[in-house]
């Protein structure tokens, strides 16, 4: 176990299915078109990177990328090369061995595919074989039931709901429900990732 002073490796995290690429600003356009794809699912995300405030919101998160309070990802699909939406490490806490996977947003094309799960899985993988991390905290909204069903399918623990925790873009609560995988927790999920 590691005594809290893991380094965040800020590099690329190869799959089968998915390729996640540190944002650089080469990823600003891609990432753009990928999160503007969609405006009603946008909804259901506490993302406010879209449309005009597209600009703001990158400067915002690159500037806490380069704190080392977050690392942003944008999701490559290998078979098609294109960029098809966005994941993050967030809330990272370093002295208690903790971080949250989340800010993702998919193309509406690949949600529900191997894309969403391998992702989640890499990124699980990273934070307890690479980092020798204790817990992986998600959360999603209330409200979004297609996400709450892929974190339970994941092997994640649901935890509880907190009530009014964010404001959505269009200025509406946001009830937050947050799950966990602890690391006692995580060869039972890696085996329902991997092929039988």
């Amino acid at each position: 176990m590691n005594n809290g002073s893991f380094d965040l490796d800020n590099v690329v995290i190869e799959g089968h299915h998915v390729r996640l690429e540190p944002y650089e600003d080469a990823l600003r356009e891609p990432i753009r078109q990928a999160l503007d794809c969609d405006p009603e699912g946008r909804q259901l995300f506490a993302i406010s990177g879209q449309g005009a405030h597209f600009d703001t919101w990158w400067d915002l998160l690159n500037a806490q990328v380069e704190r080392g309070e977050w690392i942003a990802y944008a999701i490559r699909q290998r078979a098609t090369d294109a960029i098809v939406g966005t994941t993050s490490f967030l809330n990272i806490r370093r002295t208690r061995q903790c971080v949250e996977i989340g800010a993702t947003f998919l193309h509406p094309a690949v949600r529900s595919t191997l894309v969403n799960a391998e992702a989640k899985y890499l990124m699980l993988r990273h934070a307890f074989e690479e980092w020798d991390l204790v817990r992986v905290e998600l959360k999603t909204s209330a409200l979004n039931q297609q996400s709450r069903g892929a974190m339970r399918k994941l092997g994640a623990v649901e935890e509880g709901i907190l009530r009014r925790h964010m404001i959505n873009e269009d200025g509406s609560p946001r009830d937050s429900v947050f799950y966990s995988i602890l690391v006692d927790e995580w060869p039972k999920v890696k085996a329902g990732f991997l092929p039988q």
